[in-house]
């Protein structure tokens, strides 16, 4: 309806992104129920995933399974990397909490994947290279020539996509959590 020049519009429903509470419609319950849980709660990260079934289905947990081509410390160092690069202390938190301990990660190499810039001379050639290798595809989304030279010795075709696909996966989760601003998990790492 148009009156003296304007324009009658509905009322803005909130499209703030955050976490959405329970009861969940059912399609969205049954996917959730797969996802991992702290203390039998489902995380904030997932109940904000969870404003979209489909995200749900196609998200990041694929990449996180028992068949991946890829050491548990090295998944762990690329997503650690990532979400530093991308300032997100809650993702950073929730892995250094529940994976660092069992990728072989101390408090000094934690504490190191938040070094900005990178001090290689903290990791073993191989994983300088990876977290360089990141860095570098969150930045330009290319490699300089001796990183791609070192990142293609050092990593299989199939990993090199699968470090890709984490790499760009957890990418998205970062941006979603900060998006929805979630706080830290009861649970998380103090981010340093």
């Amino acid at each position: 309806m148009v009156a003296m020049g304007i324009i009658a519009r509905a009322p803005v429903m909130s499209n703030h992104l955050q976490p959405l509470p329970p009861p969940w419609p059912e399609d969205v319950s049954a996917l959730l129920a797969a996802y991992p849980k702290a203390n039998g709660e489902i995380l904030s990260l997932f109940r904000t995933f969870a404003n979209s079934a489909r995200f749900l289905r196609k998200g990041v947990p694929n990449l996180l399974d028992r068949d991946s081509p890829l050491p548990l410390r090295i998944r762990e160092l690329v997503i650690l990397r990532v979400t530093a690069l991308r300032g997100c202390d809650y993702e950073w938190g929730v892995h250094a909490a529940i994976f660092a301990r069992a990728a072989g990660l101390d408090e000094a190499q934690l504490a190191a994947t938040r070094a900005m810039p990178l001090d290689a001379t903290a990791w073993d050639p191989v994983e300088a290279n990876l977290l360089l290798t990141i860095g570098e595809l969150c930045s330009t989304g290319r490699l300089a020539p001796a990183t791609q030279a070192g990142f293609e010795a050092h990593w299989s075709c199939a990993q090199q996509l699968e470090i890709c696909a984490l790499a760009g996966a957890y990418q998205t989760v970062n941006f979603v959590a900060n998006l929805a601003g979630l706080p830290a998990e009861a649970f998380s790492y103090p981010a340093p």
